[in-house]
């Protein structure tokens, strides 16, 4: 995939949105650091299932294609700055930092805890 910079300020205006969306006092402002940290921390699962993180399916390199752990999909890579679709759509964010925080954490992302992992991939 190329660099797409149109394609790139939209995915940042889409990952402002939500941001903002997210309401965090300054206090607590997306910190892509911890976003990055996030993104490879291991979470125990249940009934013995092996560890699951973010780089799991999406791997360390945000610039690079996934593959989703148990079916085996390929993901495209999460990077806009190779991928200019993601970030694009705040409704696609949503629905998939939801699926995939109950899915890898078992619960749903916190304001705080979203905004760092958009921050995260905005950067890449």
């Amino acid at each position: 995939m190329t660099k797409h910079p149109h394609a790139y300020r939209r995915a940042a205006a889409v990952a402002a949105a939500l941001l903002m969306a997210a309401a965090l006092p300054p206090s607590q402002a997306a910190d892509a650091g911890a976003g990055a940290a996030a993104w490879t921390e291991e979470h125990a699962q249940p009934g013995g299932a092996p560890a699951r993180s973010c780089a799991t399916c999406h791997t360390a390199d945000l610039t690079q294609p996934g593959r989703h752990a148990k079916t085996g999909k390929r993901i495209e890579p999460m990077a806009p700055s190779v991928n200019p679709e993601r970030l694009t759509d705040t409704a696609k964010v949503e629905k998939w930092l939801r699926r995939n925080c109950r899915w890898t954490l078992g619960r749903e992302c916190t304001a705080a805890e979203k905004a760092d992992f958009l921050a995260y991939i905005e950067s890449q």
